[in-house]
């Protein structure tokens, strides 16, 4: 067997490597170069079967990665969603430990490199939320309709106390009547 053509070996050491990067934010941050690698550059999965798993995971209860789960699952059944799984969750815990582990000896005190790293983090959990929704909406299909209901949700958002559930349910109503989507 030719690993460099298994899927499920190419998937998984993507994610591996991949998860690394998803500090503070998981691997919800990293969907659009899920999407590239699994959509654009291998075709294990369409446009439409991304979309459907990150909206199937992130309806169902537990964490946001669970669309890895699916999307693992589609290119290489059980085993690649175990795989895929396993993937995005043991490189972070085991770089967590080992972070804690070396912080714990050394006091309270972060340091200025730990500051300079969660301060270099935040404008890049940002950009890559960003690429996400962009990624999301155009895989969507998303038109100057969508985008104008995605504007008009964020403005709501920020300035009134609203439960950010009730503009889902807003949304999915819109949606059911066909004003949307």
């Amino acid at each position: 067997m030719d690993d460099a053509a298994d899927p499920l070996w190419l998937l998984t050491t993507h994610l591996a490597m991949l998860s690394f990067a998803a500090v503070g934010g998981g691997v919800i941050m990293l969907a659009p170069d899920i999407h590239r690698y699994v959509v654009d550059v291998h075709h294990w999965v369409t446009t439409e079967q991304f979309a459907a798993a990150y909206a199937i995971a992130q309806a169902a209860p537990g964490p946001n990665m669970l669309f890895v789960t699916l999307v693992g699952w589609q290119v290489a059944g059980w085993l690649g969603a175990v795989g895929a799984t396993c993937a995005v969750i043991v490189p972070p815990s085991l770089l967590t430990f080992v972070a804690t582990r070396v912080s714990s000896r050394r006091g309270n005190g972060v340091g200025r490199f730990g500051t300079a790293v969660r301060n270099g983090l935040a404008p890049l959990s940002v950009g890559l939320l960003l690429a996400g929704v962009w990624v999301l909406f155009t895989s969507a299909g998303g038109g100057l309709r969508e985008a104008a209901v995605v504007v008009l949700t964020l403005a709501v958002m920020l300035r009134t106390k609203i439960n950010p559930l009730w503009l889902i349910v807003l949304g999915a109503v819109a949606g059911i009547a066909g004003l949307i989507g």
